[in-house]
């Protein structure tokens, strides 16, 4: 009977179980539905502020048209499931709008009016089968006054960039007048509407400022700024006029905000080509200088924290290794308190220059882009024109200290131009200023190739359409600033979301070590390797010679001498190269066996200690 009832108080205590299970779940869904849960590294499912904000500042209503053909969906499972992410986060748009954006879900099936609709809006169709169907998914915005903001074709390869995307959109129906940026250059970026016969291929920094702002080209030998320029944006200032130096401290001093991009080895400048004849130095010291700000003449910054892995040809081989004069930052190099890098993920540079502060010019130098302080300070001359990569990082000698790549610079300054206008001059109508009216701010970047397309983004051709995919945070940089410095805080925390992947922080650190403990040894080993064979092929020839009737024994003794010691080399050699890669094998060896084996011991220990703790209490209760 006992046993009866104790089997029963079990089966009971089960079904009471269950009935909890169930209920728990029925409250869970209606208490918590819609309730979300982002628990990734980025936030990456996460609605930013940046974009409640914007979705807040709708004053008319927008329409948004979400065009996608279900057959698409049943041939390509992605598009199908990316689908039901674009729908979801229009949805919370909505929801968070209130109502003042509204969306609608179009199938444009072939020689539909859905389908007449999307090709109105000008979006693209793919050919989903042989007949030649097209399969459509694209956006499509308007406002009260229908202005028009498109994305012709969704594709999961921007997935981590969809909130972006959608934003970025209502965004410029909101505020369908943009803000003009003054450009002047000295690259090739091209900044006309494409490539034209005899240009260069725009690039896609441009492409990139063209979406929210007007771009306004201005020659090196202008007479003046254009009075409607809202900011001014320099790249590679060289060869400027001098009246043309002075428009640019007096409109400064107006207060005028510039985003200045400076470098000591501008590689796009040195590429050989007939549109790349230029001096890769910038020539903008004096008026830097005014503004309390040094870019470090023939020095360039090197980072072995930071360093990026390339390919290389060591002698007849070809190795990789870290090119300590190419960079990629990461958050820990960002000023998180600044709020134009305080979201940045990854920034690439490639042979960037140094900043320092002037004392004395009564202005704030503030980094926002540093180095780490495993930093050496590498003269221009050892990169151009041929860098000795393996050379470089086999003699790196870290400074212990960060070096500044880019900085903001505030407060009130003096003309550099004390005595007045320049001879020339035509900006004499207005008055002189001698010092600025108000505190400046100006942003200054010691690196032009952080503007490259090779730097930051694959360009790719989808129907007929540009797309760009970014793998590195470096428009975002210059997208923040454009609207930091034009007053526009919004989307500046949404831009620098768009990350998907994470470096193996332990693996390079682990790889990093062995390659510094074995790569001096490693080249000693080839050095000593090549004197012997040197010494052993002229000792042959000897032997070989007409001259020589006959080799003594003590030449014989050296020749099978170096022959053993060679054989001796090389195994060292291999020992070598194996013990760069032991430590990470050591590494992945670990990883696997806790991820394949650990977790199931655990919950087998676990399991085997909640069974003998039962036993043990009832063994005390008998």
């Amino acid at each position: 009977m006992k046993i009866f009832d104790r089997r029963n108080s079990g089966f009971f205590g089960l079904f009471l179980l269950l009935v909890f299970f169930v209920s728990l779940t029925i409250f869970s869904n209606s208490v918590f539905k819609g309730k979300l849960f982002d628990l990734t590294e980025g936030k990456l499912f996460t609605l930013s502020d940046a974009t409640r904000k914007v979705l807040a500042s709708i004053d008319e209503p927008i329409k948004v048209r979400l065009f996608f053909s279900k057959v698409l969906g049943e041939q390509s499972p992605n598009h199908a499931t990316y689908f039901a992410r674009v729908r979801e986060l229009l949805s919370q748009y909505q929801d968070i709008s209130k109502g003042r954006l509204v969306f609608k879900i179009f199938n444009p099936s072939p020689f539909s009016e859905a389908e007449d609709l999307a090709n109105g809006f000008g979006l693209k169709g793919a050919n989903i089968n042989s007949s030649g169907d097209l399969g459509y998914f694209g956006l499509a915005a308007t406002n009260s006054v229908d202005d028009e903001a498109t994305i012709p074709f969704l594709t999961p390869a921007r997935e981590v960039f969809l909130e972006y995307d959608l934003t970025k959109m209502i965004h410029a129906l909101i505020n369908p007048k943009k803000q003009t940026i003054g450009i002047i250059t000295s690259l090739p970026i091209n900044m006309g509407v494409g490539s034209q016969l005899g240009q260069p291929t725009r690039w896609a920094i441009v492409e990139q400022i063209n979406e929210f702002f007007e771009i306004l080209p201005i020659p090196r030998d202008a007479p003046a700024i254009p009075d409607d320029v809202d900011v001014l944006m320099l790249i590679h200032p060289k060869n400027i006029k001098k009246s043309m130096l002075y428009d640019i401290d007096q409109f400064v001093l107006r207060g005028g905000r510039v985003l200045a991009f400076v470098d000591t080895n501008a590689e796009a400048a040195a590429r050989p080509g007939p549109a790349n004849k230029q001096d890769p130095i910038s020539d903008f010291d004096f008026t830097l200088e005014s503004w309390g700000v040094r870019l470090l003449k023939g020095k360039i910054a090197g980072d072995l924290a930071s360093a990026r892995r390339v390919n290389v040809r060591d002698g007849a081989n070809m190795a990789v290794a870290d090119y300590v004069a190419w960079l990629a930052l990461n958050k820990s190099n960002f000023d998180r308190t600044d709020v134009v890098t305080g979201d940045i993920e990854v920034i690439n540079v490639a042979t960037s220059g140094i900043l320092e502060a002037i004392e004395g010019k009564g202005t704030k130098f503030k980094p926002i882009i540093s180095t780490s302080s495993q930093s050496m300070k590498i003269d221009r001359e050892r990169i151009s024109p041929q860098p000795d990569v393996l050379g470089l990082f086999r003699k790196f000698e870290s400074i212990d200290a960060p070096l500044t790549i880019a900085a903001r610079v505030t407060g009130k300054i003096r003309s550099a131009f004390s005595e007045g206008p320049p001879d020339g001059s035509s900006a004499k109508k207005l008055e002189h200023l001698k010092s600025s009216e108000n505190p400046i701010n100006v942003i200054v970047v010691a690196d032009t190739d952080i503007l490259q397309d090779i730097l930051w983004v694959e360009v790719q051709e989808l129907l007929g359409s540009k797309l760009l995919a970014p793998f590195a945070n470096n428009a975002d940089f210059v997208l923040g600033a454009l609207d930091n410095l034009t007053g526009s805080q919004d989307l500046i925390s949404l831009r620098a979301r768009s990350r998907s992947t994470r470096s193996f922080e332990l693996v390079k650190n682990i790889r990093q070590a062995a390659e510094l403990r074995y790569r001096n040894k490693e080249q000693k080993l080839k050095a000593k390797l090549e004197e012997i064979r040197t010494k052993l092929d002229k000792l042959l020839n000897q032997e070989q010679s007409k001259e020589l009737v006959e080799i003594n024994s003590r030449q014989k003794k050296a020749i099978d001498s170096f022959k053993g010691e060679m054989m001796k080399i090389r195994m060292d050699l291999r020992s070598v190269q194996h013990a760069l890669r032991e430590d990470i094998d050591s590494l992945d060896s670990w990883l696997k066996f806790v991820n394949i084996a650990g977790m199931p011991l655990l919950i087998g220990f676990v399991a085997l200690g909640a069974f003998f703790f039962g036993r043990f209490r009832n063994s005390k209760k008998a």
